[in-house]
């Protein structure tokens, strides 16, 4: 039986009644065939669950996570207010659906910047950078405000495509104290660079860009814990270089960096073998800048959504459902789980026989993509990381999925950034869901999926107009419904994970990223 909950109606509940009739619409003008071949309807089995799960209940979660941002200074980030009341709904709505949730404590450290960052340069030439757009200052930076001579710590310029400026003590030998460091990214992680750096006594540390190909901009990094006790900023290969040579400049920034507590969430099923545990998850948490009703509340929401309505269903395997904290500081959260296990429960941690992730499923410009689990779109390198056995078998899933019902995908990377990562760093079949982050949609994309062509998928993405009206009610409803039919298919089964899967996986169209989308999880390295 399925349980269907009941809520309060809210005024997106009826702005959605309005996006109603262009789904079907939308669903006609995608019907490019899925380049797996024509299938069999797959989705027979999951009818039911999937008409239960509507993008109407899910809205009405955002609405609520909304809600609770508006009462929380808009945010909903691990460590404030905001969150915590997110995991307390959650909690009660999993108590009303009749599961008996858990909440796992832990201390993680928070960071947020307090005020716009300012880099000005006086020498060799007057320019005041933009914070955000010329520069950003690394998570985790320390606050100051520093001025001074700009001293080029073993930079290597004429090798575009490494450096390992600032990643030994000794290349700091005869920095002068009080000087602001210029090191470069490569080789190492960013926090070695910026304490070798403090060490020396910098006032300050400047984090150039390298010169390859698509990563000459500027760029966020995180220093992975609270180590900075002097303003470190990440900016441009161009700017960098302009100060190469020596400069004076004045930066100033003010943060906040501690150790707090914060929390993941877990539900499981009251019926299925325990030997064969499917997990799903999504994180919970927003960053600072705003109330993450896309990032991530859309993936929280439908995953609560699917639970819900699941909660009673009879299934072969035990089904876990996880909301997990801290994701934005470096997927700390799904780490801290997974080093429990491993550390505390080792044979749970050889039960999960998959784990499927869903992060940022309803971006307003979106596209439908699909983790690339057998990594024929995006093979092993710097941006994709191996999908260990069987994920390549979930990803053909969800194509086929999206096939049966006359939808186009595409494929995003196993980057790592996102709450997969210490899955399939322990050998665990993963693959899940995104519509897009920062980056922008091509012409093909455009012409496959809808939306504006040159816009990014989610021109809120990280920011403060993260809101209820950031999300795209078709992508919601097109997602929360694959959810729901790969969450049931394999708690009926997980026999197609051991199935060969011939050639290569893809959807339709050209593979993409579909950005950067957590620019904040470099980690460990730079």
């Amino acid at each position: 039986m399925l349980h269907a909950p009941s809520r309060p109606s809210r005024a997106t509940r009826t702005a959605f009644l309005a996006f109603a009739s262009t789904a079907a619409l939308a669903t006609a003008a995608l019907t490019a065939p899925a380049a797996t071949g024509e299938v069999a309807d797959p989705s027979s089995a999951t009818a039911a669950l999937r008409a239960a799960v509507t993008p109407a209940n899910v809205m009405a979660h955002l609405d609520e996570l909304q809600a609770i941002a508006d009462a929380n200074n808009d945010t909903r980030a691990s460590g404030t207010p905001g969150y915590a009341a997110s995991r307390d709904y959650v909690v009660g709505q999993l108590k009303a659906a009749g599961y008996s949730p858990t909440v796992q404590a832990f201390d993680f450290p928070f960071y947020r910047q307090l005020a716009p960052a300012t880099f000005d340069v006086s020498a060799p030439s007057q320019a005041s950078y933009v914070d955000g757009e010329d520069f950003a200052l690394m998570t985790y930076s320390g606050s100051g405000d520093a001025s001074g001579t700009v001293q080029a710590v073993d930079l290597n310029l004429g090798n575009l495509t490494g450096s390992t400026s600032g990643c030994e003590a000794a290349d700091f030998a005869g920095f002068v104290a009080g000087n602001i460091a210029l090191v470069r990214r490569g080789s190492c992680a960013f926090a070695v660079k910026v304490v070798n750096a403090q060490d020396a006594g910098a006032s300050a540390v400047i984090v150039m860009n390298t010169g390859t190909p698509g990563s000459t901009g500027a760029f966020a990094g995180t220093l992975g814990s609270p180590v900075g006790t002097v303003p470190s900023l990440g900016t441009s290969f161009a700017i960098g270089s302009s100060l190469a040579d020596g400069g004076t400049a004045h930066i100033v920034a003010s943060t906040e960096s501690e150790i707090r507590k914060t929390w993941n969430v877990h539900a499981d099923t009251k019926t299925g073998d325990w030997e064969n545990t499917v997990h799903a998850g999504a994180h919970l948490d927003s960053v600072v800048a705003g109330p993450g009703i896309n990032d991530n509340g859309s993936g929280s929401a439908a995953l609560l959504e699917v639970a819900e309505q699941v909660a009673t269903t009879k299934t072969t395997n035990r089904m876990r459902f996880s909301w997990w904290g801290a994701e934005e500081l470096g997927l700390l959260g799904s780490n801290h789980y997974i080093n429990d296990l491993a550390a505390n429960k080792p044979s749970m941690l050889e039960k999960t026989a998959l784990y499927l992730n869903f992060d940022m499923v309803g971006s307003p410009n979106y596209a439908l993509f699909v983790y690339d689990g057998d990594n024929s779109a995006f093979p092993v390198g710097p941006g994709a990381a191996k999908g260990p056995d069987g994920s390549g078998a979930i990803e053909k899933l969800f194509h086929d999925y999206f096939g049966s019902q006359d939808l186009p995908s595409a494929e995003t990377p196993f980057s790592g950034r996102s709450d997969y990562g210490p899955f399939i760093a322990k050998g665990i079949p993963a693959g899940g869901l995104f519509t897009g982050a920062e980056g922008v949609k091509t012409e093909s994309q455009a012409a496959l999926f809808g939306g504006e062509p040159g816009v990014s998928y989610d021109s809120c993405y990280h920011a403060p107009c993260d809101s209820i009206e950031n999300v795209n009610v078709d992508a919601i409803n097109f997602n929360s419904d694959a959810m729901a039919h790969a969450v049931l298919t394999y708690a009926n089964s997980i026999s197609s994970l051991s199935e060969p899967v011939v050639g290569d996986v893809h959807g339709d169209g050209t593979p993409s990223g579909g950005g950067l989308h957590d620019h904040e999880h470099e980690l460990p390295t730079s």
